[in-house]
């Protein structure tokens, strides 16, 4: 069954992130599951810290666009969802190639969503472990 209650399709979701941070850094959602998002973003020398591997923060504007995208997705119609909060757990440097983002949902509340990212390298092992904590408002048009 489907946590999706505002589904979207692919070509949308990466039609609404073009000339934003997402099209910057090349981050692209890439699979719908029925209670999972996936996303990619290459990592190239826009995505490197000075000791040349990918830049923490780069990894958690990954986390939160997919975590926010899935939120996106899990509210009701007129409601929206804003981040509170976002950690992050660096686990292994990666210095090239892609690396993809699965957000899951922990707890997808009336006022508040909380939602699992795990990141990995192109070998599936893990990059970054990061948790996203959203606010669910009623759009002011609703």
């Amino acid at each position: 069954m489907s946590i999706w209650k505002t589904p979207l399709v692919l070509a949308d979701i990466n039609k609404f992130n073009e000339n934003t941070i997402c099209s910057l850094l090349g981050i692209e959602i890439t699979e719908i599951g029925s209670d999972y998002l996936v996303a990619t973003m290459p990592v190239d020398q826009r995505h490197h810290q000075p000791m040349g591997i990918l830049h923490g923060g780069a990894s958690v504007v990954l986390a939160e666009t997919v975590g926010s995208v899935a939120a996106t997705m899990a509210n009701a119609p007129g409601y929206y969802a804003v981040g509170l909060d976002i950690n992050a757990n660096h686990i292994r440097g990666v210095s090239s190639g892609v690396v993809t983002a699965r957000a899951t949902a922990v707890h997808i509340g009336r006022s508040t969503q909380v939602w699992n990212i795990a990141i990995t390298n192109e070998q599936g092992k893990a990059v970054c472990e990061s948790r996203l904590t959203m606010s669910v408002l009623k759009s002011p048009n609703a």
